[in-house]
C-alpha cells in the first residue's frame, strides 16, 4: 500500500522557472499582475524571479522592480533565485523571503549552465547559505539534474548524496531535487529520497517535476511515498532548462494545475481550490499568449468527463 501524507505543500515556479525560458519578453506589468493573479489563489510558496545576470537570463532583468511592485499577501513566501554570490546578494536587496541556490548534480551541466565545476558551484552556494542566514532569510538548496542529465545519462545516486552531504555539513536542511528534464523513472526517485532521508533524517526534500518522458504523475507517487516533503509545478505546464540539447523538444515544468488535481484526487491536502487554480491557468494563458500545457485545464476533469456523459451519451445502434 502507497504511504500518502494527508497533506503536502505546493510551490509555483512558473515566474521564474516558466517565464525565463521563454523565447519571448514578458513586460514587467504583466509578471506583477502573474505573480498577484497567482498568490490569489492562497499559495504557500512562489517562485517570483532570478537574480541572474541580465546578460545570461535577459528575461529576468526586471527581477527587482517586479519584486518591489507585487502585492505580497500574508502566509505566502516570496522566492528568489540566486545563481550565484552576487546573485545572493541582490536578492537580499530586493527583500527575498527565500533564497533559491542552485546546482546540478553534472559537471558537464554545471559547467554548460553556471560556467564553473561542480567543486565551484558548491563553494558558491554555501557562500549564498552564508549570507542568506546572515540576513535571517530562509534558504533552499536546489539540486539540478539529480536523476537524469541530457548529456551524462543516469547520475548514479551515490554521487547526488555526496552532494548532498556537503551542503548538509555547511548547515543546509532544505534541499529539492529536480528531475530537471523529467526523463527519471519512479523506482529510481523513490529509492534516492529513501537513501538521503535515511542518511541525513533531519533533511526536508522537495521535488521539482518536469514530464519529458511522461512518467511525472508516477514520479510524483513514488516521491511522496518515500516522504517527500513538498512538490514544486508551474502554472501552464511553462519553463524548462536553460543550456539544454537544441532540439529536444519541450522539458517545461509539470503543470500546477495538474499536480493540484491529482493531489486532490488521492486525498492529499493542498489548501488550494482545484478548479480556481485551472481557472487562474486558463486566465494566465491568455494573458501570456501561451498554449496551456495541462490535461486539466484543457477538460480533461473528471467533472467534465461526467458531464460529457451526460450531455452526449454514446448511443448503441
Amino acid at each position: 500500500m502507497l504511504k500518502l501524507p494527508q497533506s503536502i505543500k505546493v510551490v509555483e515556479v512558473g515566474p521564474r522557472d516558466g517565464l525565463q525560458s521563454l523565447p519571448k519578453w514578458i513586460d514587467t506589468d504583466t509578471k506583477v499582475w502573474m505573480v498577484d493573479r497567482l498568490s490569489a489563489l492562497g499559495l504557500p510558496v512562489i517562485e517570483v524571479a532570478s537574480f541572474a545576470h541580465p546578460k545570461v537570463v535577459p528575461n529576468m532583468r526586471d527581477a527587482e522592480e517586479v519584486f518591489a511592485r507585487i502585492q505580497r499577501r500574508p502566509g505566502t513566501v516570496y522566492r528568489g533565485q540566486a545563481p550565484n554570490v552576487r546573485g545572493a546578494m541582490r536578492a537580499v536587496d530586493a527583500g527575498v523571503d527565500e533564497m533559491l541556490g542552485l546546482i546540478c548534480a553534472t559537471e558537464t551541466y554545471t559547467r554548460k549552465n553556471q560556467n564553473m565545476s561542480v567543486d565551484e558551484a558548491v563553494a558558491a552556494n554555501i557562500r549564498s547559505f552564508e549570507i542568506a542566514q546572515a540576513n535571517g532569510i530562509a534558504f533552499v538548496m536546489a539540486i539540478g539534474m539529480a536523476f537524469w542529465c541530457p548529456y551524462e545519462g543516469i547520475v548514479p545516486d551515490q554521487a547526488v548524496i555526496e552532494l548532498v552531504g556537503r551542503f548538509h555539513a555547511a548547515g543546509m536542511r532544505h534541499i529539492y531535487l529536480a528531475g530537471s528534464i523529467g526523463m527519471e523513472d519512479p523506482a529510481h526517485v523513490g529509492r534516492l529520497f529513501a537513501k538521503l532521508y535515511q542518511a541525513h533524517p533531519d533533511l526536508e526534500l522537495g521535488f521539482h517535476v518536469h514530464n519529458l518522458s511522461g512518467m511525472a504523475t508516477g514520479n510524483i507517487v513514488a516521491a511522496l511515498d518515500a516522504g517527500a516533503h513538498w512538490l514544486e509545478g508551474a502554472i501552464c505546464g511553462i519553463g524548462g532548462g536553460m543550456a539544454m540539447p537544441t532540439t529536444i523538444g519541450s522539458v517545461g515544468n509539470f503543470p500546477l494545475e495538474d499536480m493540484v488535481m491529482l493531489l486532490d484526487e488521492m486525498g492529499v491536502a493542498t489548501g488550494l481550490d482545484p478548479e480556481a487554480v485551472i481557472a487562474a491557468a486558463q486566465e494566465i494563458g491568455q494573458r501570456l499568449d501561451i498554449d496551456v500545457r495541462s490535461h486539466r485545464a484543457n477538460g480533461a476533469t473528471r467533472a467534465n468527463v461526467l458531464k460529457m456523459g451526460k450531455d452526449n451519451p454514446h448511443v448503441h445502434p
